[in-house]
C-alpha cells in the first residue's frame, strides 16, 4: 500500500520576516534530505509581531509577493509538496484610522485573511485556506482577539497531493484554533480527507492543557492521520508558545513529537493501509446516525 513520508517543521518566528523565510528554507531543505515528500510549516511562521496589525505591514495579495514567491521556490527546489502553515493575505484595504488614538499614532487599520497555502512540487500555489475560527482568549493579563485585525474564512478546503508513486492523498485544511470544533474536521472526513493538516501557534497556557487530547480526539474520530506544526518557544513579543508538534496516526497514536520548544522537524510515514483498517475494523463513519 502507498507510504508517504512527511516532515512537520516546527518554528520559533521573529519580528523579521527576512530571517523567518531563511530558517523556513533551512528546514524544508533538511526536510528533502531525509526523503519527506510533504512539508507542513506552522501558523504564523513568516512572523510573530509585536503587535497584531504588525500583520498589516507585511501582507500580500493572493498570487504575488516576496513570501508567496519564497514559497513557491523551496517547493520547487525540494522538489516536495508544502503546506505553508499561514500568511497574512489582503482581506480589506487598509485605510487611515479617524478620529482615535491610532491616527495619532500614525497606524494604519484593515484586515487580513490568516491563509494557509500549498505548492506542488512544480512550486505551483493549489490550494488556499483562509482560518474560518478566531481565537480570542482572556485570563488575567493574557489576552488575544484575533478578530481585531484578521477576516474569517468562509469555506472549508480540502485538496489533493500525490505521492511520488503517483498515489493521490486527500488532504483538509485547518489552522490552530479550528482544532476546537469537531464539526469541521467531520466534513474533511465525509469528503475523503486521509488527513488533515493543524498549522498551529498555540500559546503555552491552552497547549498544555488542551493540545494533545485536541488533536489524537480529531484523529480518532475522523480514522485519518493529522499532522500539526506548531510555533515552539519564547517570541520577541513575550508570547510564549507551546510547541510540541506532532504526527497522529487514525487510532490516535502520537507517532512522533517534538518535546521541546525549540525549531526543529518532525519526521513521519503515512500508510494508506492504516487508514483502511482503521475505518474497516471499527466502521464509525458508517455508524453515525446524525
Amino acid at each position: 500500500m502507498p507510504v508517504l513520508p512527511i516532515a512537520i517543521a516546527q518554528m520559533c518566528s521573529s519580528p523579521n520576516v527576512a530571517d523567518n523565510l531563511a530558517a523556513a528554507h533551512t528546514l524544508i531543505a533538511q526536510a528533502a534530505a531525509q526523503g519527506a515528500e510533504l512539508v507542513v510549516l506552522p501558523e504564523y511562521f513568516c512572523a510573530m509581531g509585536l503587535r497584531d496589525s504588525d500583520k498589516l505591514a507585511w501582507c500580500e495579495d493572493f498570487g504575488q509577493g516576496v513570501i508567496q514567491d519564497s514559497l513557491a521556490r523551496a517547493a520547487q527546489d525540494a522538489g516536495l509538496w508544502l503546506i505553508a502553515g499561514t500568511l497574512p493575505l489582503r482581506a480589506l484595504p487598509l485605510r487611515q484610522a479617524q478620529g482615535d488614538l491610532r491616527q495619532a499614532q500614525g497606524e494604519q487599520v484593515g484586515k487580513v485573511y490568516n491563509s494557509s497555502l500549498v505548492f506542488s512540487p512544480e512550486g505551483e500555489c493549489t490550494a488556499r485556506y483562509d482560518k474560518m475560527h478566531l481565537f480570542r482568549f482572556q485570563r488575567g493579563a493574557e489576552a488575544y482577539d484575533e478578530s481585531v485585525v484578521i477576516e474569517a474564512g468562509a469555506a472549508p478546503v480540502t485538496t489533493t497531493i500525490t505521492d511520488r508513486s503517483g498515489h493521490p492523498w486527500r488532504v483538509g485544511l485547518s489552522v490552530c484554533y479550528d482544532l476546537r470544533f469537531p464539526e469541521l474536521y467531520r466534513q474533511y472526513a465525509l469528503a475523503g480527507a486521509e488527513l488533515v493538516v493543524v498549522p498551529s501557534a498555540f500559546t503555552y497556557t491552552t497547549g498544555q492543557a488542551h493540545w494533545e487530547v485536541l488533536l489524537r480526539a480529531r484523529a480518532i474520530e475522523n480514522q485519518c492521520y493529522v499532522l500539526a506544526a506548531a510555533q515552539g518557544g519564547k517570541h520577541e513579543n513575550g508570547r510564549r508558545t507551546w510547541g510540541h508538534s506532532m504526527a497522529v496516526s487514525p487510532w490516535g497514536q502520537v507517532l512522533a513529537q517534538r518535546s521541546t520548544p525549540t525549531a526543529g522537524l518532525v519526521l513521519a510515514s503515512l500508510d494508506s493501509a492504516v487508514i483502511a483498517q482503521a475505518r474497516s475494523q471499527l466502521p464509525a463513519l458508517e455508524h453515525r446516525r446524525l
